[in-house]
């Protein structure tokens, strides 16, 4: 009776631990991170991050989806369809300022990945070597918001250069078709899809060089989620920090890692130049000895003043580098 009785007692323990693991398994807190595009280099971070098992050891389940432009993820985050975005922050400043329950809480791009940019062949290696050039960009996007302060720094004059307007792909076009020689766009993204498309060398003139630098992507989640979840926060944001730094080390494993979960997501070659590229911004130095996503809060304020002045936000609405981004949750 004593055997039966233990052996009973056995078997109902192998079955509550096996019911355990499915149960253990469900408890991972699921996370959606909106990207602020369709999948690029930019992104690997987050796909080698989930790959080494960073959120899993979170005890985080992430989903990782593409984006259709910041200003879209933002407002998903805001109505609460993604747990966290990946997105350019002053465009998220500017929608908090007008009232979207959202805040930063890591900046990844602390040098902007603004450029001027055009085929080696047209010799535009500086920035006075734009003048007799045409120029491709968009209006209103935040390059085009920007170039103002650039031509000022440069001691660039409009009359000095022609322009051409149209969208993200009409001035990718104009490029590659001639009929532009140069075009406004981030030194990871928009340099690598000419490279990709025409395989001939391109040359970037960079607005960070010259004193124009704007904070660009990183983190942000609705401000109920920090309020409410904020050991949540932090686990992702642990996770993400990981991420980044494995990254930096191991571009060709990031890339790799994107590829898989992504196969159309670019050419392996100039994925691994554009992700070298991004983790070049991870870092000021002031921030140098710190680990990614750790903003100087000074880089952030500088950032507010170029948006009051250049970027279209109403100054009443400036506040402080702390009303949009909080480095609390950080690892």
């Amino acid at each position: 009776m004593r055997r039966r009785t233990l052996a009973r007692a056995a078997a109902l323990a192998a079955l509550g631990s096996t019911l355990a693991l499915p149960a253990l398994a469900q408890s991972r807190d699921k996370v959606v991170l909106l990207l602020n595009w369709y999948v690029y280099s930019e992104h690997a971070p987050f796909f080698i991050g989930k790959e080494r098992g960073f959120y899993e050891a979170e005890n985080i389940d992430l989903e990782i989806q593409e984006g259709r432009g910041s200003a879209v993820s933002i407002q998903a985050v805001a109505a609460g369809s993604a747990t966290f975005g990946y997105v350019d922050v002053p465009t998220m400043v500017k929608a908090a300022a007008k009232g979207a329950p959202v805040k930063a809480v890591g900046v990844a791009l602390q040098v902007s990945p603004m450029s001027v940019m055009g085929f080696s062949e047209k010799g535009v290696k500086t920035a006075k070597d734009i003048a007799g050039k045409t120029v491709a960009m968009t209006p209103g996007d935040s390059m085009s918001q920007i170039w103002p302060l650039f031509l000022k720094k440069t001691g660039l004059q409009e009359s000095q250069f022609k322009t051409v307007s149209g969208d993200a792909q009409t001035k990718l076009n104009a490029v590659i078709n001639g009929q532009a020689d140069l075009l406004l766009g981030y030194v990871m993204d928009q340099n690598i899809k000419l490279q990709d498309a025409t395989k001939k060398p391109v040359q970037v003139v960079r607005f960070a060089d010259y004193g124009v630098n704007l904070i660009s992507s990183g983190i942000v989640a609705h401000k109920d989620t920090l309020s409410a979840k904020s050991d949540l926060v932090k686990r992702f944001l642990r996770a993400t920090t990981r991420a980044l730094e494995e990254a930096e080390k191991n571009p060709e494993a990031a890339v790799d890692a994107t590829l898989k979960a992504n196969p159309k997501s670019g050419q392996r070659d100039t994925m691994l130049a554009g992700l070298k590229l991004t983790t070049a911004l991870y870092h000021t130095d002031e921030t140098r000895a710190l680990r990614p996503l750790r903003v100087s809060m000074k880089n952030v304020g500088e950032s507010l003043d170029l948006l009051v002045q250049y970027g279209g936000m109403d100054p009443a609405t400036r506040g402080k580098p702390e009303d949009f981004v909080s480095l609390d949750y950080l690892p």
